[in-house]
């Protein structure tokens, strides 16, 4: 029959020592709450002060406007950037233009212009491929 004998589990009610296992849980749960939070707050500073100082004033003070001398030199170098784009475009147009190609003087420039642009060998460009 049967070989296997069942075991039977007694399981004794013993609520006192359940009561005190429990209370023992929850009191080291709290106690590792509290060290993970007086870690946490030991270290954080030290972490995000230099974040805050960078943070800080950007977010208080307002962009300062730039005075007008700044203004007029911001426009000054739009100015010279937009003339210079200008400049490289009309110089590309000039070599992309058959017509230029028997004209010697245009091509001397045009490799100035390409080995070591200069303002002068940009005008020169403008004026002999043209």
């Amino acid at each position: 029959m049967n070989r296997y004998r069942r075991r039977e589990l007694k399981i004794t009610l013993k609520p006192v020592q359940l009561i005190a296992c429990i209370a023992f849980g929850l009191w080291l749960g709290a106690v590792a709450i509290g060290l993970s939070l007086w870690l946490a707050l030991r270290l954080w500073p030290e972490q995000v002060q230099p974040v805050a100082q960078v943070i800080a004033p950007a977010a208080v003070a307002p962009a300062p406007v730039p005075p007008a001398d700044a203004q007029a030199q911001m426009f000054e170098r739009y100015k010279d950037i937009l003339h210079n784009q200008e400049a490289e475009q009309a110089a590309q147009a000039a070599q992309g233009n058959p017509r230029n190609l028997n004209k010697p003087k245009c091509q001397f420039w045009l490799q100035q212009n390409r080995t070591a642009p200069t303002d002068k060998s940009q005008a020169n460009v403008l004026e002999f491929c043209y």
